[in-house]
């Protein structure tokens, strides 16, 4: 593959993610209010002054949420993709994937709320 060509395969792919957060954003209500979660700890994070280790983390524990919401939300997808009835395994992936998001962002409280509370 040519220098060009490969050039402009990575940029499609990086079109094709952002293309992919875009909708995810425009269509999530969920990963909308993780996002607005998100700027609210990064702007406590600022008037705090939190440690560039404190910052890692939260950063981190963001990044993790918001992950797990576009894996969510991408199971869901497949799974209403490849079946229109109500199905006991489709409820369970789609269940089993939300699960997932609550973990993350439960332990993500927790741990913020421990970087935080050193602070206040």
């Amino acid at each position: 593959m040519s220098q060009p060509e490969f050039n402009r395969s990575v940029l499609a792919r990086f079109g094709y993610a952002l293309s992919g957060l875009k909708h995810a954003f425009k269509k999530e209500n969920h990963l909308r209010f993780h996002c607005f979660a998100a700027v609210v700890v990064f702007l406590a994070a600022l008037i705090l002054h939190v440690s560039l280790a404190d910052w890692c983390l939260l950063l981190l524990l963001i990044a993790l949420v918001i992950i797990t919401e576009l894996v969510n939300t991408a199971i869901e997808r497949v799974v209403d993709l490849v079946t229109l009835e109500k199905h006991p395994l489709a409820k369970e992936a789609k269940d089993i994937a939300a699960g997932a998001v609550l973990v993350s962002a439960a332990i993500s409280v927790v741990v913020g709320s421990l970087i935080f509370i050193k602070y206040l």
